[in-house]
């Protein structure tokens, strides 16, 4: 079941060419390795960023001009005319933003990219909605003036994040840009009781090392175990019709772990292109390390060992988790789990496998909560029943997320039903089981709603 080797399509590109020799000499399609060319690029100029264009020697302005040219080149470089696309919406929705009523910003901007949205509904809290109808994040991120054009083209096509990501809000970027980001987390602690005259000057370098040796293992396990394990091996008659039910489970488990190294390897890696620019700083821990994590797109160990789906979906591309529970769960009034996933398929294309994913998860994530809720309290008693009852939760929620997302890689619909087919819908069954005959706890859902400051004063009222 080895892999076949890449067609001659998979070295065409609409993007420069430049690097066709190394894509054959490598067997690497050849807009794969403009990307990495262009995140390898992006973390030496980071650096240089950081140490030639700080606030301290040029202006905001300056700053947002570099970093919004270098983007554009970036972009241009790896889809050629195809960016003409995103220059063209990018302007369209900042014309958009500047002269549409505040009611009306969120609706016409909810069909881009994260960035969009996430301007359109902070831009949206601060300047349409009453400050005590806010959450206390709504109201920290609320945007009380419309942005400049050079602020927003900067923000959404700034070389550090304009290829991979990740995204950010408006107000860390732009605090970020004028040299207040590190500044705000820093007086957060009170530095004097800590033997501190001044406050410190974090370095991210030190985060940025160690970010680039997990890049460096990620990508050596996507050369070996990706290649070795390739997702082609699903749709082989011989696994889907010959292997018993025990080894498909275990070696579906198996590609889907092959396949995780590209994802580690890409967002650790422009996470530290954004550290290395100085951006990224989230504060200091309880012992007194400071922190670059602001921008972390997942938590590796807490992904590999988590105990929950929830856990893992909160641990794994962390960013757009977040952006999804800011502009959808926290804001629908009514199904907000089932929304936020038919969101999150819409927004990551057309393909019926990312389709098949969420619409499974949706039953996955409702049934582990019912599940978590009627029976977790039990195995609290003793530390022999937690440990038993973290090690099966491990192995249930390693094995769902692999059947779960096998569609999500597989991409079209008919080696999904093939799959699913050979596996007896096992998961689907579980689930619907567990919906329909286990009782619900209503005050879990009731806790997904922020408090607004509205709220919060009532209750000091009461």
């Amino acid at each position: 079941m080895a892999a076949e080797p890449p067609s001659s399509l998979s070295y065409r590109t609409t993007g420069s060419t430049c690097l066709h020799p190394f894509s054959r000499l490598l067997g690497i399609p050849l807009d794969q390795v403009n990307f990495v060319a262009c995140q390898l690029v992006a973390l030496f100029a980071a650096f240089w960023f950081r140490i030639y264009l700080s606030p301290r020697k040029t202006s905001p302005e300056v700053r947002h001009t570099f970093a919004t040219v270098f983007g554009i080149y970036f972009v241009i470089f790896c889809f050629g005319w195809y960016s003409a696309h995103l220059f063209v919406l990018v302007l369209m929705c900042y014309g958009i933003m500047v002269t549409a009523s505040i009611s009306n910003i969120p609706r016409p901007l909810m069909i881009v990219t994260q960035k969009i949205t996430t301007l359109a509904f902070q831009v949206h809290d601060g300047l349409g909605r009453r400050a005590e109808d806010l959450s206390a994040e709504q109201h920290r991120l609320a945007i009380k003036v419309k942005p400049s054009f050079l602020e927003y083209l900067s923000y959404l096509l700034n070389f550090m994040s304009v290829i991979a990501g990740p995204c950010n809000n408006f107000k860390d970027y732009t605090a970020f840009i004028e040299g207040r980001h590190i500044h705000m987390k820093l007086l957060e602690v009170n530095w004097k009781q800590k033997g501190f005259h001044s406050l410190p000057e974090p370095s991210p370098t030190g985060a940025v090392i160690h970010k680039l040796c997990m890049t460096l293992v990620a990508l050596l396990l996507f050369l070996t175990l990706t290649k070795t394990f390739p997702v082609t091996c699903l749709m082989d008659d011989s696994f889907v019709h010959r292997a018993n039910f025990l080894t498909r489970l275990g070696y579906l488990y198996v590609v889907m772990q092959a396949s995780k190294p590209k994802y580690y390897f890409a967002w650790t890696l422009a996470d530290a292109v954004n550290n290395a620019a100085g951006f990224g700083f989230s504060g200091v821990d309880k012992n007194g390390n400071f922190c670059w994590d602001l921008l972390s797109n997942l938590n590796i160990w807490k992904i590999e060992t988590a105990t929950s789906f929830k856990m893992y979906l909160e641990n794994w591309n962390i960013q757009t988790a977040i952006w999804l529970k800011r502009v959808c769960y926290e804001r629908v009034p009514w199904y907000p789990t089932v929304l936020t996933f038919i969101l999150s398929a819409l927004w990551h294309g057309v393909y019926p496998g990312y389709y098949f994913t969420f619409l499974t998860g949706i039953l996955v994530t409702l049934a582990a909560r019912t599940v978590r809720n009627n029976y977790r309290y039990y195995f609290l008693s003793s530390g022999t029943l937690k440990l038993v009852y973290d090690v099966v939760t491990w192995a249930v929620t390693q094995l769902a997320v692999s059947y779960t997302v096998a569609p999500f890689v597989m991409l079209a619909v008919e080696p999904t039903i093939s799959l699913y087919k050979s596996m007896y819908f096992y998961l689907h069954i579980i689930s619907l089981l567990i919906i329909l005959f286990l009782p619900v706890r209503p005050h879990a859902h009731m806790q997904r709603q922020p408090q607004t400051l509205n709220s919060v004063n009532k209750k000091k009222a009461d």
